[in-house]
């Protein structure tokens, strides 16, 4: 062997303490994936086997059989592929530092069945089961993995039941993950942070040069050198200028800036903090006042390319992220989620951002008998994705590109999906293809194969929607309370009823029908909507805005057969009904309360490059003040 000068000798030993560390990572992660075993690597249960798990009393070195010799963790359980007739019981309660990473094969006549017993299961995401996810609008740190507290991957014919239970999450999480699955059922959870992502306090007093605030006991915070920061579970921020308010007795919430520039802060008490200023940036007393971090990282329920889902009788009192988000997902039910603070907790803020998210689903959403508040956006969003044409290769080829930052890198289309060629100006159709093959270019950048040639020749800014994952939804009997934004915002070219809803003091229209290709790039057209016996309180107005973002108007309208019927207008303005570029739009037997009594029904109903529109029946109702 030929001797090794010195210089050669470092780079050796450098070289063998490189390989050194990558094993020993190597074999961490390899431990830390045998916690965490995917579908491949499980062993397979019979079926029709009882298992016990108890967070609180149990031992994993038990052989999880019976109640009195339950297991501690949910390691065992994340070893094992469940089948049809299995039970897993989880009782007692208890700090859950490892996630539950289920995978089940129940069938239409025997399904698994996880069953949470009362108490409270706090979960920490620290040592918890983590996976990386391109998250529609969400996208802020799209690369890094997230903490999920359950996890039901490649999972059939499965119940997650609570019996009084309540799940806790010590951080930020992903609180419900279910990923490609089908036929599982969510029911009777109740969901919360120990430490809300958005603080919040309440203004005691206003003085020339200062302001008393009441910080929530939730809302952990530290100030040094007179600058606060929010101190959370895991994570840290300062206030920045974006706030919502709450009016503590009109119940209206609102987004609005205040300067941070130059505040100080110091403590009079406990929870009680002074700031002082040179001018008030928009503290009223009274008011309470909620702050968060604006970095989109994660969502609160995760539905991700399954079908056949329910949630029912599920309880939110907070919920970090994009919300509830359903992605690519097929015949959803949503029946009796209540999304509003604990009682008795003082918070106001149950939503980090939007409550209920759809992006690209299909087949038919179902909203009903819930009571959707306290978020920071939205209470309901659907809508599908525009991606620019960046080019055509050849013929029968076309180059796509998700446009926006927080939108891009999930799996947008599969072979056999139809695609619709869309002018972005006009917002208007003018070809069909189906997708024959896909090829992933980049996180952004998609090839599609198509089945037929591309005939005529796209504009610059022209976009393709996939039309096959557009839903059919129902949204009924529910109350819609304390959205700083929209009630509800809706669009997709399938049947559309929102009826028996109530909506509350939403601060925008409580009613959104868009579609746009130039800025959040949020399809698509409206081709069949019935609007009926809602009541709008006191709603931002236009109570229902129809207002796709095209830029050239043509003879054909983005939006049509639209029916709005039978629903209770409280307005404090006259503003009942915008519409932009939609044809074949009626609007009858509608009751207008307004406190004008000069108000006419012209002056109810605006449009503008609207076509067949019909306005009748209506009536206008004065009355001098509407609470």
């Amino acid at each position: 062997m030929a001797k090794i000068d010195p210089a050669q000798n470092v780079a050796y030993r450098y070289f063998l303490l490189l390989i050194l560390f990558f094993c020993v990572h190597a074999n961490l992660s390899a431990q830390n994936a045998n916690n965490y075993n995917g579908v491949d690597h499980r062993t397979v249960s019979r079926g029709n086997v009882t298992y016990y798990v108890n967070p609180a009393n149990g031992d994993d070195n038990s052989n999880g059989k019976t109640a009195n010799k339950a297991w501690k963790t949910f390691a065992h359980v994340n070893g094992i592929i469940f089948s049809a007739g299995d039970k897993i019981m989880v009782a007692g309660g208890g700090d859950l530092k490892e996630s539950l990473y289920l995978v089940a094969r129940g069938n239409s006549k025997s399904h698994v069945k996880v069953v949470f017993s009362e108490g409270i299961y706090n979960y920490y995401p620290e040592t918890s089961f983590k996976r990386q996810f391109f998250i529609t609008n969400t996208n802020d740190d799209a690369y890094s993995p997230k903490a999920i507290a359950i996890y039901i991957d490649s999972s059939a014919y499965v119940d997650v039941e609570s019996r009084g239970a309540k799940f806790i999450m010590r951080g930020k999480m992903i609180e419900t993950c279910v990923d490609h699955s089908e036929n599982v059922s969510l029911h009777g959870i109740t969901y919360d942070y120990k430490r809300p992502t958005v603080s919040e306090l309440k203004v005691l007093k206003t003085d020339a040069n200062y302001a008393d605030l009441q910080i929530h006991p939730d809302s952990k915070y530290s100030i040094k050198d007179s600058l606060l920061t929010w101190e959370g579970e895991g994570w840290r921020c300062k206030p920045i200028w974006l706030w919502q308010e709450l009016n503590t007795t009109t119940k209206e919430l609102q987004r609005l800036d205040i300067s941070m520039d130059n505040l100080k802060y110091a403590e009079t008490g406990k929870n009680q903090v002074r700031v002082y200023f040179k001018s008030n940036p928009g503290f009223k007393t009274n008011f309470i006042y909620q702050s968060r971090d604006i970095t989109r990282d994660c969502s609160g329920i995760f539905l991700v390319r399954s079908k056949n889902l329910r949630l029912k009788n599920i309880n939110i009192n907070f919920m970090h992220g994009m919300g509830v988000v359903s992605q690519f997902c097929q015949n959803l039910l949503l029946d009796s989620v209540i999304v509003k603070p604990a009682a008795n907790s003082g918070r106001t803020s149950s939503a980090w951002a939007d409550i209920l998210h759809f992006s690209g689903c299909r087949g038919k959403i179902t909203i009903s008998n819930s009571y959707l508040s306290g978020a920071n956006d939205d209470a309901v969003n659907i809508h599908g994705t525009y991606l620019r044409i960046i080019e055509t290769p050849k013929p029968n080829q076309v180059l796509v590109r998700f446009m926006h930052s927080q939108t891009f890198g999930f799996e947008a289309f599969v072979p056999g999906d139809s695609i619709g060629f869309i002018h972005a100006k006009t917002l208007l159709q003018y070809g069909l293809n189906v997708v024959q093959g896909v090829k992933r270019v980049n996180d952004k950048d998609i090839l599609l194969t198509l089945k037929n040639p591309v005939t005529e020749k796209p504009e610059a800014t022209d976009v393709v929607e996939n039309i096959t994952w557009t839903p059919e939804v129902w949204i009924h009997h529910n109350t819609i309370a304390q959205i700083p934004t929209r009630g509800v915002l809706v669009t997709t070219r399938r049947k559309t009823v929102i009826e028996n809803n109530v909506f509350l003091h939403t601060h925008n229209s409580a009613i959104s029908v868009a579609d746009d290709a130039a800025s959040w790039y949020e399809s698509g057209m409206v081709n069949n909507m019935l609007i009926r016996n809602n009541k709008f309180n006191l709603c931002g107005e236009p109570a229902i805005l129809i207002e796709p973002e095209n830029t050239q108007n043509e003879t054909s309208k983005v939006h049509s057969n639209i029916v709005i019927a039978h629903n209770w207008f409280q307005l404090q303005g006259s503003g009942a009904v915008s519409a932009k570029s939609t044809s074949n739009i009626s609007i009858i037997n509608n009751y207008f309360n307004v406190v004008d009594s000069s108000k006419k029904e012209t002056d109810m109903v605006k449009f503008k490059d609207c076509v067949n529109t019909s306005v009748s029946q209506n009536k206008v109702i004065y009355t001098k003040n509407i609470q």
